[in-house]
């Protein structure tokens, strides 16, 4: 039996490399979800970004080229219309495309937008929070119908699919532990966030937010809120104001001017992670970290 020349035996080598042909095309509209989708789909193809960069969820407007994307996509998916309300209109023009709503999964644990107090009296999203990828469980449950969706679009791929899923909630599980572990010494230490974007992440672990900055990212504050936020951070029932980095860090500055109250960096979407399977358990622990640096020093 002859053995493959060298040139040969590489190109059979790197033509298995390459990710199956008759992939469909699919789509995630942010860099979460995208995370899941893409450990999903490892060895079949790559999805497609919408949102990208250090770009904001909440004042997003839609491209000519993002048009292009959804209407090339086979699948598209989002978290749903309590977040991209950008795409309603959009996503009823869609062809013969499949759109799934992650947060009608099955197993998804969905809260209600919270209201009065620091937290305000007005939420842009509606009665639900959308940040639903902030729980690991829930990020399981969003994996589970990602590939759900994928074996049935695309069955001849489904034996992959499913490999994938199951290594996927292996790792999700053990960040859940890791999690759980780290947040221990935090619960008991109240902190401020610039918007109410983190409910999944403190009820999973018993973290200790007591009010947000704005109840949207994009709307100037007013006078009253800041008085009150600031009377907050100056009588210690916030030991840590956390900004985003999408968004100017000049108002955070000037409410823990003169206070013993910290500031913080969290970002709920991974505008500085690089794109792929493994940005979102990098999110998560980004998170934690910066939670850690901040509520963990002793004032």
């Amino acid at each position: 039996m002859h053995k493959p020349k060298p040139i040969r035996a590489a190109l059979i080598l790197f033509l298995f490399a390459l990710p199956s042909w008759g992939a469909p095309s699919v789509l995630a509209t942010i860099k979460p979800i995208h995370s899941l989708a893409a450990g999903v789909m490892q060895g079949v193809g790559e999805p497609v970004l919408l949102i990208g960069g250090a770009l904001s969820e909440h004042s997003y407007e839609l491209k000519p080229s993002d048009a292009r994307k959804l209407q090339s996509a086979d699948v598209v998916f989002e978290i749903g219309p309590d977040m991209e309300t950008y795409l309603t209109g959009p996503l009823k023009a869609l062809g013969g495309g499949t759109i799934v709503a992650l947060e009608y999964a099955p197993g998804v644990r969905l809260y209600p937008a919270r209201h009065g107090g620091l937290w305000g009296e007005e939420d842009e999203h509606g009665p639900t929070d959308p940040h639903i990828w902030l729980d690991p469980r829930n990020a399981i449950a969003m994996t589970r119908a990602i590939a759900a969706a994928l074996v049935k679009r695309d069955p001849a791929h489904a034996a992959v699919y499913r490999a994938n899923v199951a290594r996927q909630i292996v790792l999700l599980e053990a960040l859940d532990r890791e999690l759980a572990a780290k947040f221990v010494p935090l619960r008991d230490r109240p902190y401020i966030v610039f918007h109410d974007a983190y409910r999944y992440l403190e009820e999973r672990y018993g973290l200790h937010s007591v009010g947000a900055v704005t109840v949207a990212p994009d709307r100037p504050v007013g006078t009253r809120r800041v008085a009150t936020l600031r009377e907050a951070a100056a009588s210690g029932r916030a030991i840590c104001l956390f900004r985003e980095p999408q968004f100017p860090p000049k108002l955070i500055e000037a409410l823990v001017a003169g206070t013993k109250a910290r500031v913080g960096v969290l970002d709920p979407l991974g505008a500085d992670l690089t794109p792929g399977p493994g940005l979102y358990p990098r999110l998560l622990r980004d998170l934690a970290q910066s939670l850690t640096d901040c509520l963990g020093k002793k004032n």
